[in-house]
């Protein structure tokens, strides 16, 4: 796979030894030039450092992708750095907490599991669709195993609606863009073995590698992948 040329923006890319960071290294030694995005915008600057040390094309953007004025000024400025052409946006921004038993839940917190894994989805993918038709590109999101048919659900209800929300959210743009060349597909991993989930499950745990979705999300975005869309991909 080659991506020389092309630019990725990548939502959800900040604190080091997480996914985000695995990806986006991943499109920046293949040619891509990266926007890396984060509500930290420290984080995501340090990442994108990091792979301009090493010879690559990257840049951090801070940004609440909960706030539509925001994000629509942010899709202005990689707009303007692109010429108006974005080859791929992999939105891996978003949130887990355990919910509790649906009788003992919060409210407040079901909300707030929607706004980050499902209304950033909506709010960023509406704002770059200009920019990937331009291209006839690709959308990536990151959706949970709770998605795929019996995965575990209990005790994380509100983070796993907001998952098959964001699903939904992917399978309308898969089939309302698919005439103007744009796919739209997302990736179902099992516990990644990020920086996270090593300190809070520990060393033991069955993971799937970081750079395992890494290679997904690159296929996913490539040419080879250009007659897949709508689909979601476990990755175990």
């Amino acid at each position: 796979m080659d991506f020389s040329g092309r630019s990725i923006v990548l939502t959800g890319v900040g604190r080091e030894g997480q996914v985000g960071e695995a990806v986006a290294a991943a499109f920046a030694a293949l040619g891509a030039r990266v926007f890396l995005v984060d509500r930290q915008e420290n984080e995501a600057r340090a990442r994108a450092d990091g792979l301009v040390a090493a010879g690559r094309r990257a840049a951090g953007l801070g940004v609440d992708l909960t706030d539509e004025n925001a994000v629509a000024a942010l899709a202005e400025r990689v707009r303007d750095a692109t010429g108006g052409r974005v080859h791929a946006l992999v939105h891996l921004a978003g949130g887990f907490v355990s919910s509790g038993l649906v009788a003992d839940s919060d409210a407040s917190l079901w909300a707030r599991q929607f706004l980050l894994n499902a209304t950033t989805a909506y709010i960023t993918a509406r704002a770059f669709l200009p920019l990937v038709r331009a291209t006839k590109g690709a959308f990536v999101f990151f959706a949970s195993e709770a998605v795929l048919p019996g995965g575990r659900t209990a005790g994380v209800s509100a983070y796993a609606a907001s998952k098959s929300a964001l699903v939904s959210l992917m399978q309308s743009i898969a089939q309302e863009e698919g005439s103007r060349g744009v796919r739209a597909n997302a990736v179902a991993p099992t516990a990644i073995r990020t920086a996270a989930n090593l300190a809070t499950m520990g060393p033991n745990a069955a993971y799937v590698t970081r750079e395992d979705v890494a290679n997904v999300v690159l296929w996913l975005c490539s040419e080879e992948a250009r007659a897949v869309s709508g689909q979601v991909i476990p990755v175990r």
